[in-house]
């Protein structure tokens, strides 16, 4: 009997006995997916590069009732540089995480696959923070939870110079400070948010800290969305 092939992305392992583990795969053709891998944690293993973190590959498995194994693996990128800089591995961590959290087992999401493997190549080959919130956004849009960028969503008013404002977390939108009822957010978030996205913003405003400030709203709004625990963003905002 053939195996099923899927092109996916390693976002989890987790031990299984004494020699094998269970990954959590983001595929293209199953969407999330779990499934057993025999015998990596041996010296010299053939398989072991397809249980290392962010690896991209062709996985062959087999299917028992519900049950996925890998059989088989062609590497198709590791993203190995991701592994040898300690922020890009957070900032990838980041991006693995979210896309799990922001994934069902079993429900195929084709976008988030796309936007995953596009993010591991842009914070492995770029500055690793700017590429880390245009795939939060990204993918918090594509999984209905839009970031609201635009004008105050109560009068409607610009907000790209606006010193301070709000942030709604169950709309997901900014309003003017005295139009709403949410968390405080500085202009310096704002703008970050909206360079990161695409849109026009004053330049004066975008800073480094801003970029951390930006990762804690979206690590806030994650969280408020999914019930996430965002270990990993925690420990790449820390790195900053």
């Amino acid at each position: 009997m053939d195996g099923i092939k899927v092109n996916a992305v390693m976002l989890k392992a987790c031990d299984y006995g004494e020699n094998d583990k269970i990954l959590t795969l983001l595929s293209d053709e199953l969407g999330k997916i779990s499934a057993g891998i025999k015998g990596v944690k041996k010296a010299g293993a053939k398989l072991k590069f397809a249980a290392q973190p962010f690896c991209f590959a062709e996985y062959i498995l087999t299917k028992k009732g519900e049950r996925y194994t890998v059989t088989q693996a062609s590497e198709i990128e590791s993203f190995y540089d991701l592994r040898t800089d300690i922020n890009k591995f957070y900032a990838a961590s980041a991006v693995c995480e979210a896309a799990s959290a922001l994934t069902f087992g079993g429900s195929e999401d084709n976008a988030l696959f796309t936007l995953t493997v596009q993010a591991l190549s842009n914070v492995c080959n770029h500055g690793e923070s700017q590429a880390l919130i245009k795939f939060l956004l990204s993918a918090l849009s594509v999984s209905g939870y839009t970031v609201g960028l635009d004008n105050c969503t109560e009068c409607g008013s610009p907000l790209v110079s606006e010193d301070k404002m709000r942030f709604d977390m169950n709309s997901g939108s900014f309003t003017c400070w005295d139009c709403g009822t949410g968390a405080g957010v500085s202009g310096v978030t704002y703008n970050v948010l909206r360079l990161c996205a695409g849109k026009t913003y004053t330049p004066s405003y975008i800073t480094p800290d801003g970029e951390k400030r930006a990762l804690k709203l979206l690590r806030e709004y994650l969280t408020f969305k999914t019930d996430s625990k965002c270990k990993s963003l925690t420990e790449y905002i820390q790195l900053l």
